[in-house]
């Protein structure tokens, strides 16, 4: 019997690009209406909103009887928290200005019709995704582990229930 347990939901299964919405949407900013990017950040917050409430249940389930409550609103905290500056709040003003400044650039020195430069500066902004990944999450990592994290865990795990990196 394989004590291995179930893939997550929202970091090992094709889920997890709902946390990924806002940053398209901030790539395609240009191309479409501001109400259009908006969504996009309603969906990456839902996907918080359900990973938070998942890590819950499971530290819920691994909670002894007294520490539910506490444990499950830690768990929830911690996710949305991380989930929230590593997937939405960073990555989106990161995608966002990185597209202003290519837009502002391309605006100054080429001259390109303005169809040519937004979608440019679209495909400038989707590029630069699988790039700034990684980094704000370590990032992210790093500095909740030595900030906030000290108040609630004894010891952050680097694969446990606190550690949210997303993958690839």
């Amino acid at each position: 019997m394989s004590t291995q347990e179930p893939p997550d939901l929202y970091r090992d299964t094709y889920v997890r690009y709902l946390g990924y919405a806002n940053e398209v949407g901030e790539a395609f900013r240009a191309l479409v209406h501001v109400n259009a990017v908006r969504f996009s950040y309603v969906v990456a917050c839902s996907y918080v909103m359900a990973d938070a409430n998942h890590k819950g249940q499971i530290a819920a389930k691994k909670s002894d009887e007294s520490n539910v409550t506490k444990n499950r609103m830690i768990a929830m905290a911690d996710t949305v928290v991380w989930q929230g500056l590593a997937s939405v709040a960073i990555p989106g003003f990161t995608i966002n200005r990185l597209c202003a400044g290519t837009n502002y650039l391309l605006k100054k020195t080429a001259s390109l019709p303005v169809g040519v430069r937004r979608w440019t500066t679209t495909f400038v902004g989707l590029g630069c995704i699988p790039f700034i990944v990684k980094p704000i999450d370590h990032s992210v990592d790093f500095m909740m582990n030595n900030s906030v994290r000290k108040m609630y865990v004894a010891k952050p795990e680097p694969k446990g229930v606190f550690h949210h990196e997303r993958a690839d």
